[in-house]
Formats: structure tokens, sequence, C-alpha cells
């Protein structure tokens, strides 16, 4: 296991991809990312608990920390490589490999599955928070002067079409509206 630990720390150095390509010295790190997607999903699942829909919020938990895994040995690859490769299977062959050295291997391989296939309810969770986590993520570095992200903005939509939307849409809508006011220039 201690390899596999190793090998995770990985994710403390690599950066996020997307955001090198659109002109952002020293992003956020994938590890930096994924802690964020966690925070995310620990507020949600407890919010959403709180509103009475069954979720287990340790599984989310746990789906949000594998979420990447496989990230540490095939990097962050950018939108822009992935029409040249298949990422989805290699991510898939990376974790399952990875995760082979965990105490147990099945059960995060199907919860990362979870995330990817958004097969439940958590990993759906998941997905909805790795979301707006990226937009967050978009408005503090359009905040530091940074432009051309216009395309991660795209992520609103599947934010709005998402089944959490009627449970997180203000939040999801404060934050397009900060945008709105930032490229305004309203403080």
């Amino acid at each position: 296991m201690l390899d596999l630990l190793i090998e995770l720390g990985n994710l403390k150095r690599l950066p996020r991809t997307g955001w090198l390509l659109r002109g952002v010295p020293n992003p956020e790190t994938i590890a930096e990312h994924s802690y964020r997607v966690a925070i995310i999903t620990l507020f949600l699942a407890d919010e959403l608990k709180a509103k009475g829909v069954e979720i287990d919020v340790e599984r989310a938990l746990k789906i949000a920390l594998l979420h990447d895994v496989g990230e540490a040995r095939i990097t962050d690859i950018p939108k822009t490589a992935q029409r040249y490769l298949d990422k989805e299977r290699a991510e898939r062959k990376a974790v399952a490999e990875m995760l082979i050295k965990s105490p147990e291997p099945e059960e995060y391989f199907k919860l990362w599955r979870e995330y990817e296939e958004e097969r439940s309810l958590e990993g759906r969770l998941v997905k909805f928070a790795d979301r707006l986590e990226m937009l967050i993520q978009a408005y503090e570095y359009e905040k530091a002067g940074f432009v051309n992200l216009d395309e991660f903005w795209g992520t609103v939509e599947k934010l709005r079409e998402s089944e959490f939307y009627g449970y997180f849409g203000e939040l999801v809508e404060e934050l397009v509206g900060r945008r709105e006011k930032l490229r305004r220039g309203s403080p």
C-alpha cells in the first residue's frame, strides 16, 4: 500500500492542464481540485440529507476522494488531446492497477466507476460537485485577471440539467451572477 500512497502524491504535483493551456501559470494541482470537490460533496450531501433525500454521505465522500485517482498515473489529459486517445480506457486500466494495492480494491474500483458512469445518486452528486468546483475555479481565475476561460462556462448547462439543480440552483446562479458582475466591472 505504501507504493500506492507514494504514487498518489503525484496528484499534489500535477497541474490541471486545461488551465495551463489557457495561460494560467502555476494553476491548481489535481489534488487541490480533488480536495475542494470532496468539501463540496460533503456540504451538498449533508444539505440533501437535511432536505430528506436518502443519500449515503460516506459513500459520496469515498467517491469524491477516488474520482481523480487515475490521473496520478495518466495525468490530467486536456480535452484537446482526448480526441486522439481513449482516455476512458486508459484511466480505467490505471485505476484498476493502482487500486489493487489498496485495502478494498474491488469496492474502491466500483466506487470510482459510480462516478465515471454516474450510476448512483452519490456518483452523480460527485460529478455535479466536480463541475461546480471547476466553475468556482474558473471564476477565481477570471477574478485574478485571466481571460479566455469562456469554454469552461459551458458546464453551467450541465449543472442546470442535473437532478441536483432543483436543490442547488441558487448556488449555481449566484456563481453565474458573480461572473456577470465581474465581466461588467461591477464589484
